[in-house]
């Protein structure tokens, strides 16, 4: 269900804007894309885990909120992102 530290270093490298750049709005919505993506896999196979649904929807509000900021921020990077992880809005 979590991401891999392998997996979780190269959506860094690819989202990053500087070096050695793991904070930023972006990365932060990538890694939470992927988490989502995996519980949403997850679910599949247990449709009752009503515990993980919780944390699922918790992820799904930081997301949420994160991508306000950016759009705020910058409208541009805010599109760019929601093209490249195939987020619907």
């Amino acid at each position: 269900m979590s991401v891999t530290t392998e997996r979780k270093q190269t959506i860094i490298k690819e989202y990053a804007t500087t070096t050695n750049d793991t904070g930023s709005p972006e990365v932060q919505i990538a890694i939470l894309t992927e988490r989502i993506n995996n519980l949403t896999e997850h679910f599949k196979a247990h449709q009752n885990d009503m515990h993980s649904r919780r944390g699922l929807l918790m992820m799904v509000s930081r997301r949420r909120r994160l991508l306000d900021y950016l759009r705020r921020k910058d409208d541009t990077k805010y599109q760019g992102i929601l093209q490249q992880l195939g987020i619907r809005k």
